[in-house]
């Protein structure tokens, strides 16, 4: 089941663009993009609506081409989803130190200190496209164990 809520768009057309390719039951492939683009309520983007409804093939590995080149934006829900990822990211980095800088030995009576916590794992809530998409984009710098972290500023 799609859920447009934490799924991308782009991710999921990705894969039905190489289920097309390999030539691998084209007829369920078109339907899952089809799924896809209807749970998305992408209304905006009417060149995809009608690859989609023509099945027309070299449209859109065009059109995924372009979003995975950065020559063509996100489409909305893809871009909405996106910035949710990243604020709850930053919410989960803020607890995350504001716990570590509470610990004993910071207490209300001494100085205080900085956390030197610079990454966390990201929430569950989204998958792992979601967070490979926003270190694509430069938004997030990951690690190989998975920790990711903000980009100097």
């Amino acid at each position: 089941m799609i859920e447009p809520k934490c799924d991308l768009l782009s991710r999921i057309l990705t894969d039905v663009v190489a289920q097309l390719r390999l030539d691998a039951a084209p007829e369920q492939a078109w339907t899952e993009a089809k799924r896809a683009l209807d749970a998305a309520l992408e209304e905006d983007d009417v060149e995809l609506w009608v690859a989609i409804d023509d099945r027309d093939f070299e449209t859109l590995r065009t059109i995924v081409w372009q979003w995975a080149s950065g020559e063509r934006p996100l489409a909305k829900s893809d871009r909405n989803v996106l910035k949710r990822a990243l604020k709850a990211f930053r919410k989960r980095l803020k607890i995350v130190r504001l716990d570590s800088e509470s610990s004993v030995g910071g207490g209300p009576t001494s100085a205080g200190r900085r956390s030197g916590i610079i990454g966390v794992r990201p929430p569950d809530q989204y998958p792992q496209e979601v967070w490979d998409e926003l270190a694509r984009q430069k938004r997030l710098i990951a690690s190989p164990d998975g920790i990711y972290e903000l980009p100097p500023e």
